[in-house]
């Protein structure tokens, strides 16, 4: 989750646009329509999630992409090596992000300088002069949409994050970076950590790796102060580590003394 409300965007856009982004990221890139919006991804080649970003259409050969988590310039310098012949042009996206009222789910609305994005319970908005709030990042949160601090970057599988649920991974389209380890995960099974919301008896950073009788534990991704001193998560935890909440009345305490409490868990 970004401390300050400086959007990490990228434009892609001409003749190609919409094509090379098909075949770099993971969702349905072709299909997305004008003023519309999807979740979406680029994996390295062994499938793991190298970034998680909104992908909006704003024209015919014009698309935005948000980072959730990662830098822009260095998004563009790794995507760029895949261009090719393709008639694309890559370029940073300098604004700011804030949140605003209930706009319809995956809507995009373009007025002066705002790019707003629905989110069904609030919408975000894109900008230069957006007014910052932060009511919207404790709704991202609670839908499972994770922000990934840099520790995070190039670690987790797809299902790790809840991506298929989220419509950001395709199984039936051709072939992107890591696709055949995406499908095989899919048809075979063999992803063994999932995404889940949990309390915290107290507030750590973004990204911090807990332990438990001196072993990995769960890693935490964004955390948020929700209200007073309640303190809410997402964290990516193996099936194991979460059948032990089920035993435990939903409570662990990890090496540090942090109690977690679970409270929503999702598939892959």
């Amino acid at each position: 989750m970004p401390t300050s409300h400086t959007a990490h965007a990228i434009f892609i856009e001409g003749p190609d646009a919409i094509a090379f982004a098909h075949s770099q990221f993971t969702s349905q890139v072709t299909a997305l329509d004008n003023q519309r919006w999807q979740l979406s991804s680029w994996l390295d080649a062994q499938g793991r999630v190298r970034n998680m970003f909104h992908l909006a259409r704003i024209g015919d050969e014009r698309l935005l992409v948000i980072l959730r988590g990662g830098d822009a310039a260095g998004f563009i310098e790794n995507l760029r090596r895949f261009v090719f012949r393709s008639r694309v042009k890559l370029s940073v996206a300098e604004g700011l992000l804030a949140g605003s009222s209930a706009t319809p789910l995956y809507s995009v609305d373009m007025q002066d300088d705002v790019i707003r994005l629905g989110c069904g319970t609030h919408s975000m908005l894109f900008g230069a002069n957006v007014q910052n709030e932060d009511a919207w990042q404790l709704q991202q949160l609670r839908e499972g949409w994770a922000w990934l601090p840099d520790s995070a970057l190039n670690e987790l599988l797809p299902p790790a994050l809840s991506l298929h649920r989220l419509g950001a991974v395709a199984i039936d389209k051709g072939c992107y970076p890591g696709q055949e380890i995406v499908a095989r995960l899919h048809y075979r099974g063999g992803n063994k950590r999932h995404l889940h919301h949990v309390a915290l008896s107290k507030h750590v950073e973004d990204g911090t790796l807990l332990q438990r009788d001196n072993r990995e534990f769960m890693r935490l991704l964004n955390v948020i102060i929700a209200h007073g001193e309640q303190v809410e998560a997402l964290a990516v935890m193996t099936d194991e580590t979460a059948e032990q909440f089920g035993q435990q009345h939903e409570h662990l305490l990890s090496d540090d003394g942090i109690d977690i409490r679970l409270l929503t868990t999702w598939p892959a």
